[in-house]
């Protein structure tokens, strides 16, 4: 049987709950919230945000003075989120145009931009290109064929080549990016070829390496374990590390702290990385995931030989359960904790539309808010229209204030693309 401390140990720094029972995020009530911004929505909590990113800027520097964090933007590609980011001092890794445009839009310095992607098109490598981005995450030699295309003379694009390291990791294989035959980098014999034609081009620039293992990881030594193959190509100004740190989804997970996984990280670098190279990491999930919730209305409530749960968001919202098969918990906003087994499943046609199973809430209503912790990396960026849902409203909430930073879609949008 789970408490209130059990559950309130997945959400995020600073939760409480009020004398009646509801819970506070960033101080702010989620029934006043839900109230004002309709439900399903996403509240993420500010400082919480914040204090991570600027946890993971100190403690890499304190390890590795030449070092910089780039946010996966990835993760919550929402502009106000990565607004956040730049204001405490990381760089913004983007995947693609869309994120570039978002990227800038939230006042980021281009140059400090790195661009992913095994399938880059030629309209984004121009958009890039244009825009100045600093820094093109070569993942094959198509890349190199458009960047030489593309750069006009005179100009000098920096470029890290992506490896494959073939670390087996034992995360989700849909997560998993570091094993031989992964479709992300090349293999080093590759690699090489790559870089000979990077250093032999006049308007590109070899700044150094780059490889990832996965995403939500749960072993420090398996992150740690990419970094010996980058160092056997050679000695570069730039090692880009990845990211890929697990976090907290449920009772029996138990990831690393950061201190913990950049201890095992940095400890690798000085052994196979030369001394005066810069090192840059890719935190994304880690940063986001546990510091915002979902708030849900339920629906209906089902008894049976299973009691279903249903509220009024789903796999629309939260896909990675769908995806992956990643566990979340539950609570109802002012009854947390204990209670009967049920499953919780959103509104959506389809049977794996389950957003957790065999949860325990107490006593639930039609009515009730119900509440999902650790919702903040990749539940607002697979959002859809599934079923003619509307994507859902952000909201960052801090020290009793909200502040609308996505609204919800309108009825009308989902027709606005039809001709």
């Amino acid at each position: 049987m789970t408490g209130p401390d059990d559950l309130l140990g997945l959400f995020p720094p600073g939760t409480a709950q009020d004398g009646d029972g509801m819970l506070r995020i960033g101080g702010c009530r989620l029934d006043d919230l839900a109230a004002a911004q309709g439900t399903p929505v996403l509240v993420v909590a500010e400082q919480a945000v914040r204090q991570r990113a600027r946890d993971y800027r100190e403690q890499l520097a304190a390890r590795w003075p030449d070092s910089q964090v780039v946010f996966a933007s990835k993760a919550f590609p929402c502009t106000a989120v990565q607004r956040l980011m730049v204001t405490e001092g990381l760089w913004l890794d983007v995947a693609g145009g869309g994120e570039i445009v978002t990227a800038l839009a939230a006042g980021a310095d281009p140059a400090t931009l790195v661009l992913h992607g095994n399938a880059k098109t030629t309209e984004e490598i121009e958009l890039a290109v244009r825009s100045g981005v600093g820094t093109v995450v070569v993942d094959n030699e198509d890349d190199i064929d458009r960047l030489d295309v593309v750069v006009p003379a005179g100009r000098v694009q920096g470029c890290l080549v992506r490896v494959i390291p073939g670390v087996q990791s034992s995360t989700y294989p849909a997560y998993a990016t570091g094993h031989s035959g992964s479709k992300f980098g090349l293999s080093p014999a590759a690699a090489r070829q790559a870089i000979s034609r990077i250093e032999a081009s006049a308007r590109l620039r070899m700044d150094g390496l780059h490889t990832h293992v996965g995403s939500q990881i749960l072993v420090a030594d398996e992150l740690a374990a990419a970094v010996a193959p980058l160092a056997a190509l050679g000695d570069y100004p730039v090692y880009d590390l990845g990211g890929g740190l697990g976090c907290r989804y449920t009772y029996t997970d138990q990831p690393p702290s950061l201190g913990e996984y950049l201890d095992v990280l940095i400890s690798a670098a000085r052994e196979h990385l030369p001394p005066g190279a810069r090192i840059l990491i890719e935190p994304g999930r880690s940063v986001v995931a546990p510091n915002a919730v979902t708030v849900y209305r339920v629906t209906t409530v089902k008894p049976g030989a299973t009691t279903f749960v249903a509220v009024d968001g789903g796999m629309g919202d939260n896909l990675e359960v769908a995806l992956v098969g990643q566990r979340f918990e539950a609570t109802i906003a002012d009854r947390v904790g204990g209670g009967q087994p049920v499953t919780v499943v959103g509104r959506h046609c389809e049977s794996g539309d389950v957003l957790s199973a065999n949860v325990p809430l107490r006593d639930p209503k039609v009515g009730d808010l119900l509440v999902v912790p650790v919702t903040g990396a990749y539940c607002y960026t697979m959002s859809n229209n599934y079923n003619g849902a509307r994507r859902i409203p952000v909201v960052l909430a801090d020290d009793g204030d909200t502040k609308l930073v996505v609204r919800r879609e309108r009825w009308d949008e989902l027709l606005s693309r039809d001709l």
